[in-house]
């Protein structure tokens, strides 16, 4: 065989061994790319400890911990109504890593309330999956007069500014849903904001305070410890938790509300990243033990879509900019 032939056989060799390793390593590294996650994920939480979108995050985080095989870390960063943590988030690394569980409150009325919320709540961030609704009550300490929605408006109205009215801080839903109550029954009522919700719910048990809109998860113990009594639900239906509590609305036509709960991926997240995690989402909302620790906090599943969760924070914007409005509520 002569010294040219033996050339190009071993060309043709060569060549079809750099052929195989190129598709081995094309392969490999598609692979590499899909597997996800390779590492733990943060859940960023735009409220304190202790109220319902913690006692959400915290739930979700350990399904999705057993149905990833990776650690997810609920990270809480109080402030500004929310605004501060959901604009850290929209800057975030939009690998699927860190993630932001958040509430209507913070994402769709903080940008109503906030000249500067440092985040566009559609342009920011990619829609994953709604989470939950919440109920939300009326408390009072169980001194307080008034009983039900009917006689605290009574008692209001009789001396105007004397009841005060604990929230979560300035912007937060529960500030928002005190300023439209006041609005709705033609009453006034002191703000008092606080840092969370837990220290508002402790200085009404505590007696400091009377009044609160709080999320169920929020007050729960307090309630079936006798320690605060419900006047209301806001909600636009009686929770499963208080099946004889009456609804705002019933005493207050047209009143109520239906706070929910969603996950989003700061915007450019993978569409592969937010379709599977959209899915361990819906698949850790079939779980009974998921089902049941929602259900004790007051809390239901609100299952859907990406897309439905898109279109509900479109349709939400508007309205919430005109109840900001309507009602003259500031976060001064």
């Amino acid at each position: 065989m002569s010294p040219i032939l033996r050339s190009r056989r071993s060309l043709a060799a060569l060549g079809a061994v750099t052929a195989v390793l190129s598709v081995f390593s094309g392969a490999t590294a598609v692979w590499a790319q899909e597997k996800f996650p390779s590492r733990p994920l943060t859940l960023v939480v735009p409220q304190a400890a202790g109220g319902a979108n913690d006692t959400i995050a915290r739930v979700l985080a350990q399904k999705l911990s057993e149905q990833l095989g990776q650690s997810v870390l609920v990270d809480n960063r109080p402030g500004a109504g929310g605004t501060l943590a959901t604009a850290a988030t929209a800057r975030a690394k939009n690998d699927g890593y860190t993630l932001l569980l958040t509430s209507d409150s913070a994402h769709v009325i903080g940008p109503a309330l906030y000249r500067q919320p440092g985040f566009d709540p559609v342009k920011d961030f990619a829609p994953v999956a709604p989470i939950a609704t919440a109920g939300y009550v009326l408390v009072a300490h169980p001194s307080f007069p008034a009983s039900t929605v009917a006689e605290l408006v009574a008692l209001a109205k009789a001396q105007p500014g004397k009841y005060a009215m604990a929230s979560a801080g300035n912007g937060t839903l529960n500030h928002l849903i005190g300023e439209m109550l006041q609005k709705a029954a033609g009453i006034q009522l002191q703000h008092i904001p606080y840092k969370g919700s837990a220290a508002a719910a402790t200085d009404v048990v505590g007696g400091q305070v009377p009044l609160s809109v709080q999320s169920l998860p929020s007050v729960m113990a307090f309630i079936k410890a006798g320690k605060l009594k419900v006047l209301g639900v806001v909600n636009e239906k009686r929770v499963a938790a208080l099946p004889d509590v009456p609804t705002m609305g019933e005493t207050l036509k047209g009143f109520g509300q239906a706070p929910w709960y969603a996950l989003f991926a700061p915007a450019g997240t993978p569409a592969a990243v937010v379709a599977q995690l959209q899915a361990e989402v819906a698949r850790a909302l079939e779980h009974k033990d998921v089902l049941d620790k929602l259900a004790a906090v007051g809390c239901e599943p609100f299952k859907g879509t990406a897309a439905q969760l898109g279109a509900l924070v479109q349709a939400d914007l508007p309205k919430w900019s005109r109840v900001v409005k309507d009602t003259g509520a500031t976060v001064d």
